[in-house]
């Protein structure tokens, strides 16, 4: 099987993530999307994360029946902080039958040189990659194994999501209702 994967933080995950991750599922003629929850993006701080759990709980929720996509834990047992060049070596060696190619923002393809052994990425793996707002051609996008993605964006952020939370304001429409739900329950980024 070929199968994308979309990595992380998903704090919370939102309506933008669902809709990439969904377009590409449907689009990209992969088997399967992954999406990979990140216990530590080493390029970000961890003091503002939800538990690992929660969010893998809700990115479960967002997913519910859709037979494409996939909430994964991989990364909770490999050592922190996580590098993307780490676990695809692991998935590679625990699934061995499956060709993975890496699903990013057009911001993280313009970061790529701060990744951890990124010529790696960029030699072994296809990249698949969705334009962002203010997205800027770069130096690595005309790489055969990188393409780009006409997908559907929203300009919705996880930190505007836990900003309104933590005023107390509604953030339904912005999340997919089984999360909202899980929220509107919960004390997740109000405090």
């Amino acid at each position: 099987m070929e199968i994308g994967l979309f990595f992380g933080s998903f704090n919370p995950v939102h309506t933008g993530h669902m809709i990439i991750a969904n377009h590409v599922a449907n689009w990209s003629g992969l088997d399967e999307v992954w999406m990979i929850v990140t216990p530590q993006n080493p390029l970000k701080e961890r003091s503002n994360l939800a538990k690992d759990y929660d969010r893998l709980h809700m990115v479960q929720l967002a997913i519910g029946d859709n037979p494409k996509l996939r909430a994964s834990n991989i990364e909770f047992s490999l050592p922190k902080p996580s590098y993307t060049v780490d676990t695809l070596i692991y998935l590679k060696e625990k699934y061995p039958v499956h060709e993975f190619t890496l699903i990013m923002g057009g911001d993280n393809l313009q970061n790529l040189h701060k990744w951890k052994n990124y010529n790696v990425l960029l030699e072994n793996y296809k990249i698949l990659v969705y334009k962002r707002p203010e997205y800027l051609e770069n130096q690595y996008q005309d790489r055969k194994n990188i393409s780009l993605v006409e997908a559907p964006l929203m300009e919705i952020s996880s930190t505007f999501i836990r900003k309104s939370l933590k005023k107390g304001k509604s953030v339904r429409y912005l999340v997919p209702d089984p999360v909202w739900a899980f929220l509107e329950n919960s004390t997740l980024y109000r405090s």
